[in-house]
């Protein structure tokens, strides 16, 4: 396991982030949301690491990170009318109002089967911190974004429990201190464009969802 202090040499934690996901390793990172426990989504060999490391069955699919829309069209189908729903929920004002989403949508042959326990649909969301801006900017695949628990088990915020906990494992760890206590991310199901639905709420409330379903039309 290898550490390297996010706020202390904010370069140096990219190039070595970067370097290692080239080179097939699993980091574990600062995401908008939580720790992120991730590596290259377009392989199978990483993918079985992350399995392994998290502890997680096979069944249960994997979400991503892309850099933007424009990569997100690599990995997933997403015609004119996702694209402007993509748009608008991915934007930053209705980041300000909910937080960050998080789409399903139908995949592409670019990822493996094994990301998606079988399955046919993908989840992911943008970049949203500039760790990970910087990071797309040195690498050209989708990152894969579980969280940085053991499956089962609660999801972290505090990096001293993160490190205590994946101690034995070969991460490297990307150490922005305690994060805050944020939800995870509202997951909107686009796999079906003509009926869009909210797949998981969070903590967001009523009043605050209106504003997807005012996005979804």
């Amino acid at each position: 396991m290898k550490i390297i202090n996010l706020s202390q040499n904010f370069n140096k934690a990219v190039e070595t982030a970067t370097d290692a996901l080239l080179n097939d390793k699993i980091i574990i990172y600062p995401t908008d949301t939580l720790y992120g426990l991730g590596g290259n989504a377009l392989s199978e060999e990483v993918i079985e690491k992350v399995f392994e490391i998290k502890k997680r069955n096979r069944k249960k699919a994997l979400p991503i990170i892309v850099k933007d829309i424009k990569t997100a069209r690599r990995v997933a189908c997403i015609d004119s009318k996702a694209e402007r729903i993509l748009k608008k929920i991915w934007s930053a004002d209705l980041r300000n109002k909910i937080g960050p989403v998080t789409a399903v949508l139908r995949k592409k042959d670019a990822i493996p089967y094994p990301l998606t326990a079988g399955g046919e649909t993908v989840a992911l969301r943008p970049a949203g911190n500039l760790f990970l801006k910087a990071l797309f900017q040195k690498i050209d695949f989708p990152l894969i974004a579980t969280s940085a628990n053991l499956s089962g088990q609660p999801a972290m915020n505090k990096i001293n429990e993160i490190i205590k906990i994946f101690k034995t494992s070969n991460c490297l760890i990307i150490n922005n201190g305690d994060l805050k206590n944020i939800t995870p991310s509202v997951i909107i199901g686009l796999s079906n464009i003509n009926y869009p639905k909210i797949l998981r709420s969070g903590a967001v409330n009523k009043e605050k969802l209106f504003e997807v379903f005012k996005v979804l039309g």
